[in-house]
């Protein structure tokens, strides 16, 4: 009989976890079910014989609990920053923060501390495939966000690959606002500065100190004119600090983008595809641990505040009784 990749119930602290491993211990990955959080993914170096942690997760259940960082989260109904956490759809104002904050700032919306269970799971000798569940995102659970939504996260590991795709359906009666994407954190070796970054993006998305895009066709620069941040041809990270989303990106022979990033002293790359949108970048330097020691590439399917921004509008737009799928995902490569 074949043995089939394997997935065990376990727990970070009080909050329970999944366990998904490969029948000959070439692979190993770890959900949360809080927020269907990737905690760690581990593939084995055939050079080394040993398993090769990806992934800066949180490591222990302060930390999933604080999402500092935001380490891996899956971000949906909305993405990075909303400006002073206010904004208008369908002629009604909306505020994320109501009441008196001195702090204006939300971020990455709400998927990420969601409750979600196991809906569906399939193991074969070649991969496993989770499906994750939550109806949590209702009108009256989070302020400012009068919407239904259920959300299903297809996780795929199979070999060295692990693929993601969102699906947010829209089960109320208005059309909602809404975008998804993925924050995760990936290490190669310690620190960052050593490692090649290739991201095939031609925009530079300029934003203002509180890292909100510019209005209009001001958010857009060329990358002909930014050649500190251009990285379409392999480039050290070196000192760079970054914290900055790409536009338009460019699809590769296979009809994916792909966004590599290598260590140079042992021939080991990841590779983060998808299919459209945007890739965010952060180098980590402002991280309450281990700064600088691995790089968040993030998926993402608009523009920070596109809830503020007309020309997102109907991107945003998902109507009643629709579904829209993000798909992305990450694989591990030794030259």
């Amino acid at each position: 009989m074949t043995a089939e990749y394997r997935i065990a119930e376990d727990r970070l602290g009080g909050e329970p976890t999944l366990v998904v491993s490969a029948p000959d211990g070439s692979a190993r990955a770890v959900l949360s079910l809080r927020g269907a959080t990737l905690l760690s993914w581990q593939v084995r170096n055939e050079a080394t014989g040993r398993l090769t942690e990806l992934t800066d997760g949180y490591r222990d259940e302060k930390e999933l609990l604080s999402q500092d960082g935001v380490r891996a989260g899956l971000l949906a109904p909305f993405l990075n920053r909303v400006a002073d956490g206010r904004y208008r759809y369908a002629d009604q104002d909306h505020d994320l923060l109501p009441g008196d904050h001195e702090d204006r700032l939300v971020y990455h919306g709400f998927a990420r501390e969601a409750p979600f269970e196991l809906a569906h799971a399939t193991t074969t000798a070649d991969s496993a495939r989770l499906l994750l569940h939550t109806t949590s995102i209702r009108p009256g659970r989070y302020p400012g966000y009068p919407f239904a939504l259920d959300l299903t996260v297809e996780y795929v590991l199979s070999g060295s690959e692990l693929g993601i795709e969102i699906r947010a359906t829209n089960v109320g009666d208005t059309t909602a606002p809404y975008a998804a994407g993925w924050h995760p954190y990936f290490t190669l070796s310690r620190p960052i500065d050593a490692l090649t970054l290739q991201i095939p993006a031609r925009t530079l998305i300029r934003t203002d100190a509180a890292l909100i895009p510019l209005p209009g066709e001001n958010a857009l620069l060329s990358l002909d004119d930014c050649p500190d941040m251009d990285f379409r041809t392999p480039k050290q990270l070196g000192d760079a600090v970054i914290d900055a989303c790409y536009a338009d990106l460019t699809h590769g022979a296979a009809g994916q983008i792909d966004t590599v990033l290598t260590d140079p002293a042992t021939g080991e790359a990841l590779r983060v595809w998808q299919h459209s949108g945007y890739l965010h970048v952060f180098t980590g330097d402002t991280l309450a641990r281990d700064r600088r020691t691995s790089i968040a590439l993030e998926p993402v399917e608009t523009m920070t505040n596109a809830f503020n921004r007309p020309e997102h509008a109907a991107a945003l737009a998902l109507e009643p009784g629709r579904t829209r799928a993000f798909a992305f995902g990450v694989e591990y490569m030794v030259s």
